[in-house]
């Protein structure tokens, strides 16, 4: 089966937290998957190293403190490179498979054009993934099988709060390289971008709240630059029906060698940093944040 790598032992993804939820923050880490399904390491033309550059390695670490904060995390076991719950269901590229896409994919966006469609045909540094072309059955398997219930776990995770509080706000967490290849000259990436979609996903005081507690500890911040948010952040950030959502990118040297793809002694220090964002977003909630956003 073209699922199988996936079962009661090793879910596609996990939830963890109350039952009922105990405040308005959802948690989402949907790049940190690393069970990579045998069969898709045999059809690759890359190693396993290679397949890694894709995921944002250790980021469901990173926020393993949000429960105790009182969150509901959602988080993948499923790779990046392998799905990208980060995008349309149906961005794909034609190039990929055998036999033709529903009419109804979106082949022609700058992502699909990049190579990194809902299937990636290639992995972060431009490399090409597959070493030959898929069936179109097993690229709808994983938009079915797996895109289609994280999504619907999100939005039921989003829709509880909403409705238990008045408000939620989630925080999609993810990991950049420390350097940019775009540059010519590889200029290096502040510690932590915050994105909101230029101000269309969340309210500023939330925005504000995270980029208080990270500069707190002294570290460098951007807004929306390079990253404004992803399909995750659009798709479910409404202001005005009283769900936010913000995007949050921590540079990968400040706790892992990235060629490696192995965690070093500082990522104690850059779990603190989100801890750090959940004690504010949660002190925000408690002194009545949705009367703040109200007021702005």
């Amino acid at each position: 089966m073209i699922l199988d790598a996936f079962d009661a032992v090793t879910p596609a993804f996990e939830v963890a937290g109350p039952s009922e939820p105990a405040t308005p923050l959802v948690v989402c880490s949907p790049h940190s998957g690393r069970h990579y399904p045998p069969g898709f390491v045999r059809s690759a033309r890359l190693d396993p190293l290679a397949l890694r550059r894709s995921e944002d390695a250790y980021v469901d670490r990173l926020i393993a403190g949000a429960e105790a904060a009182g969150a509901t995390c959602l988080t993948a076991n499923f790779p990046r490179a392998w799905l990208d719950v980060n995008r349309e269901p149906y961005e794909l590229d034609p190039r990929m498979f055998r036999g033709r896409l529903p009419s109804f994919a979106n082949t022609r966006s700058l992502r699909v054009a990049s190579g990194l469609g809902a299937i990636p045909r290639v992995v972060a540094d431009s490399q090409e993934i597959y070493s030959e072309r898929m069936g179109v059955d097993e690229g709808m398997a994983r938009i079915e099988g797996v895109h289609r219930p994280f999504h619907a776990t999100l939005r039921g995770l989003v829709d509880r709060a909403r409705r238990r509080f008045g408000l939620c706000v989630l925080v999609d967490c993810h990991s950049m390289p420390s350097i940019s290849c775009a540059s010519p000259e590889g200029g290096r990436r502040p510690d932590f971008v915050i994105g909101d979609r230029y101000g269309q996903s969340s309210a500023p005081v939330w925005v504000g709240a995270v980029e208080a507690a990270l500069r707190g500890r002294g570290r460098e911040t951007s807004r929306n630059r390079p990253y404004a948010g992803g399909y995750i952040t659009e798709r479910y950030g409404e202001p005005s029906a009283g769900v936010h959502a913000v995007q949050v990118e921590v540079n990968r040297a400040l706790y892992m060698d990235e060629a490696t793809v192995t965690p070093h002694g500082r990522i104690a220090a850059v779990t603190a940093d989100f801890d750090a964002i959940w004690s504010a977003l949660r002190a925000l909630m408690d002194c009545g944040g949705e009367a703040l956003v109200a007021a702005e």
